[in-house]
């Protein structure tokens, strides 16, 4: 089963951040940012880049997809 690994919360933890403070930055629902986190949400390309862009990093370095 292939899935889409995410390091979302490690990076959050790094720059002291809360699921609702990215959340606000990235214009989605915390809850978004929730099932993220927890592998239950693919995200579009778009807020990838978004997220990714807000600690700086590629998104190869935040999301892993595992076949």
């Amino acid at each position: 089963m292939s899935r889409l690994r995410t390091r979302i919360k490690e990076y959050r933890a790094r720059y002291d951040m809360t699921q609702e403070e990215l959340a606000k930055r990235v214009g989605v629902r915390r809850e978004t940012i929730v099932y993220l986190e927890a592998g239950r949400y693919n995200p579009s390309l778009r807020l990838a880049w978004d997220i990714a862009k807000v600690f700086g990093v590629t998104i190869e370095d935040l999301f892993e997809y595992t076949e």
